[in-house]
């Protein structure tokens, strides 16, 4: 199929998806009823050069500190800007500062 358009080129399923068809029939479609407070203007969704959604953080919203057997480690909740909305998520508060510095402009009040 030389010449074809690219996303319709045959992909090969993983081993484990071995007794699964890797084609289906139209009529196996059902009619998706989306959320509508799920809408994302387009404005507000980046892509990167691959063509991955690219989920970026937004705010820090809160500190704790992690207790381990001997070591005490700063983390942040971290709210991200993400394809199914708004996420939070905790991250070590160093690794956050390298990649993201712009977040830690404004002082945070920490909880213990």
């Amino acid at each position: 199929m030389e010449g074809c358009n690219p996303f319709w080129k045959e992909r090969q399923l993983p081993p484990s998806l071995g007794n699964v068809h890797p084609t289906f029939h139209v009529s196996n479609l059902k009619k998706c009823l989306a959320d509508e407070n799920l809408h994302i203007p387009l404005d507000d969704v980046r892509i990167d050069e691959t063509m991955h959604f690219v989920e970026r953080p937004v705010e820090i919203m809160d500190r704790e500190i992690k207790q381990l057997k001997r070591s005490r480690i700063p983390i942040v909740k971290v709210r991200w800007e993400s394809k199914r909305g708004p996420e939070f998520t905790w991250e070590r508060e160093d690794q956050m500062k390298l990649k993201y510095p712009h977040l830690f402009t404004d002082s945070v009040t920490s909880t213990s």
